[in-house]
């Protein structure tokens, strides 16, 4: 018992020694995503309550994918010119305020629009929040960090959908009201306790070396991103792997409808209980073990595992093997979540990192949008069981093209340093 907590100590410890903004932050994501409480709820919102066709609700929730995008390109820019702070509190401020009206229009169809603007204001804040952890820590703390608030999010996201599911059927006021009230609760603590991070001017002239990728650029977000060859190629590759990640939500379920008929719906809920039960439990020991190995290098063992996880879909039949699968890809759900912000914060300017965290995500994330119309029009073709090859094709393909994005790049820093050294 005494070896089993000294482990899980040494775990924990490589969230000693961060910036106290990053623990605020990390308490802020978890009070934030306990008061998630209207968007898992929407498609039940707008098809039971207002009585929408899922046609029609599917072009809102399409709305409110668009409307993310706009304002996290906006917010990104605003949070390298005028400052993260401000951008994070009147972005997050605004989102809350959209909600409250909602809480009195009973069954309006004005709410829906609301939504769309809360999460326009929602997308505004997400690279200012990416933004303030790269500014608050160096190359070494930044897995820890970004870990440490993607376990938060998930710890509150546990709770969150529970306190929603009883809200929505008992008390649907409060469902918006709630989402609003912990919102203004997690944005006192960021007033309150994290500081403006924005860098100086006399800061941005003396980060990183000559060669760093974190030195200061001049010039629009197009011409200094096309500077990062890497970093693009990087970007492509994840979005493939948010490509076979989508497939949790579209093509596991539909499987699993298949095969168990009228238990599919419970059997793929207890799934999603196992994916949340893993990242809570799983992140802070895997983290800690990988922490030494190259971001780039672990978004690929992050591949080979949507590689079996994924691919192992194809053979199986039984709940319990689903199970299994089920950790295995968790697992590189993640490598890849935590990873890639820490890739992405190495490589972007101390002057441009709210709108590299504006545009770099929107990339990434077009995957997680594909998937399901173009798997749908693949499985009507084929067949729901054929989906796991081809996605176990593209995430062994995903890591292979990773791993020669790492000695490609490895290779030109040497030569950097060769061509240095000769000067």
């Amino acid at each position: 018992m005494g070896k089993a907590v000294k482990r899980l100590t040494a775990h924990f410890a490589i969230y000693r020694g961060l910036p106290k903004g990053i623990y605020v932050l990390f308490v802020a994501q978890i009070i934030n995503a306990v008061g998630n409480l209207v968007y898992p709820f929407l498609t039940f919102f707008l098809t039971q309550r207002l009585g929408y066709s899922s046609a029609t609700a599917g072009m809102f929730i399409l709305f409110l994918s668009v409307a993310y995008v706009p304002g996290s390109l906006i917010g990104g820019k605003l949070a390298d010119v005028i400052g993260r702070k401000k951008v994070l509190v009147g972005t997050l401020g605004m989102a809350a305020l959209a909600f409250i009206p909602c809480a009195f229009l009973g069954n309006s169809p004005i709410i829906p629009w609301l939504l769309i603007v809360a999460h326009f204001f929602f997308g505004a804040a997400e690279p200012t929040q990416e933004a303030i952890t790269a500014d608050m820590t160096t190359g070494e703390q930044r897995q820890s960090a970004f870990s440490l608030l993607y376990l938060g999010h998930n710890i509150g996201f546990s709770v969150g959908p529970m306190i929603a599911g009883f809200l929505f059927t008992h008390a649907l006021p409060w469902l918006f009201i709630g989402d609003a009230v912990t919102t203004f609760i997690a944005l006192a603590f960021v007033i309150m306790l994290v500081p403006e991070s924005k860098p100086s001017e006399e800061e941005m002239e003396n980060h990183g070396g000559e060669d760093s990728d974190e030195k200061a650029e001049t010039g629009g977000l197009i011409p200094v991103l096309l500077k990062r060859p890497f970093l693009l190629a990087f970007s492509f590759i994840s979005l493939l792997l948010t490509f076979v990640y989508s497939q949790f939500t579209f093509s596991l379920p539909l499987q699993l409808k298949e095969l168990f008929q009228e238990q599919g719906p419970m059997f793929y809920g207890t799934l999603m209980t196992v994916n949340a039960l893993v990242v809570i439990f799983f992140t802070t020991p895997l983290i800690s073990f990988t922490r030494k190995v190259k971001p780039v290098l672990n978004v690929a063992f992050a591949s080979l595992l949507f590689t079996i996880g994924f691919g192992v879909l194809y053979f199986i039949h039984s709940i319990w093997l689903f199970a299994l699968s089920t950790l295995i890809w968790t697992l590189g759900e993640i490598l890849q979540a935590t990873n890639t912000n820490v890739y992405i914060a190495n490589h972007t300017p101390i002057s441009h990192r709210g709108r590299f965290n504006s545009i770099l995500p929107v990339i990434i994330g077009a995957g997680f949008a594909l998937g399901p119309p173009v798997m749908g029009q693949y499985i009507e073709m084929m067949s729901v069981r054929a989906v796991w090859p081809l996605m176990a094709g593209i995430s062994l393909f995903g890591a292979a093209a990773l791993v020669i994005v790492y000695l490609r790049e490895k290779q030109s820093k040497q030569n950097s340093d060769s061509s240095a050294a000769v000067v």
